[in-house]
């Protein structure tokens, strides 16, 4: 699989995720991320206007789906949304039921390791049971008590043990995230808003500048590849 660059719209509002989309597009992103926040604070809705704006994008609805899996994969794929992201701590009835729905619906499904007391093994149970990519995830909160923890603490294992794609995300530097790739993690994620070496990016400042790092950042990603 080629690299494959992932803008998350972390954001709360419509207005902003569209700005950030849009130069985020412009720069050559692949896919278009609905954050969870941005879930939270517009739902569905904030999904159907990515895909309005952006109709030929993939996009991922980080739903962090606990239960009641089919009913909101189907609401997101019917909002637009081409992925969807159940957690692997959920009960296996619920993945399945995400599976179910993304296959009735023609999207995909990510699996979220995040919180799993045994990484592998989650990743081993998700890809059994039919999702499409598997996510792993060193969260924030976590992140916030032990900065020592990171997606490296499984990654390398993770990938070994599954034969989807996987994706790390959760404290990387933009420098770890472009080198992804080579480490078997080819869809990579640049998360927004973005804050390189303690400065904030916004669209409505610093457009053309925050054009220009997620040029740069497409243009390293697309540069590495896949080891083995």
């Amino acid at each position: 699989m080629e690299p494959i660059v992932q803008i998350s719209l972390d954001l709360t509002t419509i207005k902003e995720a569209l700005e950030m989309a849009e130069i985020a597009v412009e720069a050559g992103v692949d896919w278009i991320e609905a954050g969870t926040p941005l879930l939270l604070g517009e739902g569905l809705h904030a999904v159907a206007a990515l895909r309005q704006a952006f109709p030929n994008h993939p996009i991922v609805a980080d739903l962090k789906t606990m239960d009641g899996g089919y009913l909101e994969a189907e609401m997101m794929a019917k909002a637009g949304a081409t992925h969807v992201v159940v957690m692997g701590v959920a009960h296996p009835a619920t993945i399945r039921a995400v599976v179910k729905a993304a296959r009735d619906y023609g999207i995909q499904v990510m699996g979220d390791i995040m919180a799993s007391p045994d990484p592998v093994a989650c990743a081993k149970m998700l890809e059994a049971n039919g999702v499409d990519f598997i996510i792993v995830h060193t969260s924030f909160d976590e992140r916030g008590e032990d900065k020592e923890r990171t997606p490296y603490d499984h990654l390398a294992a993770v990938v070994e043990a599954v034969n989807v794609p996987v994706q790390a995300v959760g404290g990387l530097t933009i420098d770890q995230a472009a080198d992804m790739p080579k480490n078997g993690a080819p869809l990579v994620v640049i998360g927004a808003p973005l804050v390189i070496d303690k400065q904030e990016f916004k669209p409505s400042k610093d457009r053309e500048q925050l054009k220009g790092i997620l040029q740069q950042f497409v243009s390293r990603v697309k540069a590495n590849r896949i080891e083995g």
